[in-house]
């Protein structure tokens, strides 16, 4: 695991930024700072220790760039990875290339089994992150119980430490913590739920992901902001 590194992280881009130089041989990294898809991509970059590799461009996701969807990447989202000519998005698969591409520690075990369950974890994580937060139009306390147990059960698997896959920090976990981050302090403070209450091995898992660097740099979200934010977006809706 990459050693802590402290970062000097460049403002956010707005409408009226100028567009970095395309393809000049620069990798880049284009994320929000509060958007917890493009957290997943920000620490894996981290975790493999490439702060000096690959530059962050951060941005403003309310006023962005209309050069950002025009020249970069179409798909006006993020994040989107710049590298050896070409921009790539989705932030599963772009976990797995920035693991794959790049050097620094591996973020997947060698372990078979590990490998496989990992592949079972990507394939559901979509479908645990849309269950959470179609709970929140309804009653979490009911809907959203039986995702936060197939994660304790999901932390059950391997034994040999307290991560999805066992005893490393891995891209399993990376796929996971940016929601749940998010899932705990909006479900907390406003539907007094507690997602760790009765889920023992997901207490530690949150308590042991907090204690990893690599993470702990992208801990951007305000909680305030974040339970405005959700219950203007998904409360108002009710």
């Amino acid at each position: 695991m990459a050693t802590e590194y402290v970062e000097s992280l460049p403002p956010p881009l707005d409408a009226a930024a100028e567009q970095p130089p395309l393809f000049d041989g620069t990798t880049r990294l284009y994320i929000s700072y509060t958007c917890p898809y493009a957290q997943r991509a920000w620490i894996t970059r981290n975790s493999k220790g490439l702060q000096d590799k690959i530059k962050l461009v951060p941005l403003n996701l309310q006023n962005r760039p209309a050069w950002y969807k025009e020249k970069v990447y179409p798909q006006n989202k993020v994040p989107s990875l710049e590298h050896n000519g070409q921009v790539i998005g989705e932030s599963l698969d772009l976990i797995k290339y920035v693991d794959s591409n790049f050097e620094g520690p591996s973020l997947l075990p060698t372990d078979p089994d590990k490998k496989k369950f990992f592949e079972e974890l990507l394939a559901y994580v979509d479908k645990f992150v849309g269950t959470i937060f179609a709970s929140f139009k309804g009653d979490p306390t009911k809907e959203a119980g039986a995702s936060f147990d197939h994660l304790e059960n999901a932390l059950k698997k391997f034994d040999d430490g307290p991560f999805l896959l066992g005893q490393c920090f891995s891209l399993a976990d990376i796929a996971h913590i940016p929601f749940v981050e998010r899932f705990q302090i909006f479900l907390l403070e406003v539907f007094k739920y507690d997602i760790t209450a009765g889920r023992p091995k997901l207490t530690v898992w949150i308590e042991e992901v907090n204690k990893i660097g690599a993470y702990k740099q992208t801990k951007k979200t305000d909680p305030k902001e974040l339970v405005e934010l959700y219950t203007k977006y998904f409360l108002a809706q009710k």
